[in-house]
């Protein structure tokens, strides 16, 4: 990211596609600390406070397809509200063809209270060609129109909602 000016996250736009924005967790995967009763697609051991910590994840269906389809229109970015040193390391397991141009993790959010919020503004895009994907609408809650809302998910792995969001996007 070499060109990027103060102020905002990304460098100046070098295609002539839409951004789309992904949110990670509940979105494209779930994750805890513990096992879960079913087969993990992915552990990380990840230090957090001094300590190494297993992540357990479970990947949600469709993810490497919708990756792949969105790519051919979009240009993709992965925002999400969780560490860099969780997100980067899943994202280099859930994008192996390198689909996603860029990634932004929690530091690149504004806190608002509690909340992560994503600042579009700071995307250096044009807001009326950018779309976020996101289970959380506090997550955009500054850019509502631009938000496309998707349940959350956790780990039923007979969900379809990627593969239905395709065909509209």
């Amino acid at each position: 990211m070499s060109e990027i000016e103060q102020g905002f996250l990304l460098p100046k736009k070098d295609s002539n596609k839409k951004t789309l924005v992904l949110d990670l967790d509940e979105t494209l995967v779930h994750s805890q600390f513990q096992p879960f009763d079913i087969a993990s697609d992915i552990t990380l051991a990840i230090e957090l406070d001094n300590e190494i910590h297993d992540i357990y994840i479970l990947v949600r269906p469709g993810v490497k397809q919708f990756l792949e389809k969105m790519s051919k229109i979009y240009e993709i970015v992965i925002f999400t509200a969780s560490v860099s040193k969780y997100a980067d390391p899943l994202i280099d397991f859930l994008d192996k063809e390198n689909n996603c141009k860029y990634r932004l993790f929690r530091e690149h959010c504004t806190q608002i209270n509690e909340i992560f919020v994503k600042e579009l503004k700071y995307l250096r895009r044009d807001l009326k060609d950018v779309i976020i994907l996101d289970n959380s609408p506090m997550s955009y809650c500054l850019n509502p129109e631009n938000g496309l809302l998707i349940s959350s998910w956790f780990q039923d792995k007979n969900d379809r909602e990627l593969y239905k969001i395709i065909p509209i996007m």
